[in-house]
């Protein structure tokens, strides 16, 4: 008798919690904003930080560079993530499956690839979810994984850096340097002066160009006056990249090609 009850009463019980999110506005593909507006009062972060790599010099920020690998076709800047700032409260109760971002898979592997063999990109997805865009869904249009995938997305697109600097014949190269000055040149015209431009030291003593840090308000446009650091953006391990540091205004600064047969070498 309890056998043949069990099955009815598990049925009853997921009926039960179904319509209760569901009474609640809860759709966990497009966002439960109407589940967040009751913990608005944790949404205390003013600003967005948006990040994005150069996978030429992304192994050199490596303590570990074998670590590196760039995919096949990977030939422009990635996306590294899109960060609160100050978050100081943030939901962990919300894990994204492989479906919450399958119709954005093909365009996440080619603007937001992982470049560590040890981690796949869905895994590298999942971390900058938890890690941060579950920060940012208190705000509406950001308020689900597939939200925020595709508006880091835009963000990526309308901060076409490639195009930008070749445009005005920046482009890598193992030879040629270039001063901060005249990247700024380029990129102020797009970004104000709300963005910073980050090297690391390779082991020869050169500056590397590897990172572009664009600082936005809450809706996504360029500039914010709240100062402060991304939250919870953990220190770097073996297989975490440095954080960096602005470029010098004044010395030569590399801007490596992307070399996928020998990433961690990519000038030889």
């Amino acid at each position: 008798m309890c056998c043949s009850v069990l099955p009815l009463l598990v049925t009853l019980l997921l009926s039960d919690i179904t319509a209760s999110w569901e009474e609640r506005g809860v759709d966990y593909k497009y966002g439960g904003q109407a589940e967040l507006q009751d913990k608005q009062h944790f949404c205390t972060w003013k600003c967005l930080q948006f990040t994005l790599q150069w996978p030429g010099a992304f192994c050199k920020s490596l303590k570990d560079e074998i670590l590196c690998i760039i995919p096949p076709g990977i030939d422009s800047w990635t996306i590294h993530g899109l960060w609160p700032m100050k978050a100081h409260s943030c939901c962990n109760c919300w894990p994204m499956f492989p479906s919450d971002v399958q119709e954005l898979e093909a365009e996440l592997s080619q603007h937001w690839p992982s470049l560590l063999k040890i981690k796949s990109s869905f895994r590298f997805w999942n971390e900058e979810w938890r890690k941060h865009g579950a920060c940012a869904a208190c705000v509406e249009g950001l308020n689900s994984p597939l939200r925020f995938f595709q508006i880091c997305l835009k963000l990526r697109a309308r901060y076409d850096f490639h195009r930008f600097l070749e445009e005005a014949g920046i482009t890598p190269s193992c030879e040629r340097v270039y001063k901060a000055e005249e990247v700024n040149e380029v990129l102020v015209p797009h970004l104000g002066d709300q963005y910073e431009i980050q090297c690391i030291t390779d082991d020869q003593g050169r500056e590397v160009w590897f990172q572009v840090k664009v600082k936005l308000s809450r809706n996504l446009t360029i500039g914010c006056d709240h100062h402060g650091d991304p939250s919870r953006d953990p220190g770097p391990g073996l297989s975490e990249p440095s954080s960096g540091h602005p470029c010098p205004p004044h010395v030569p600064v590399y801007y490596y090609p992307i070399n996928h047969q020998q990433p961690q070498r990519p000038c030889g």
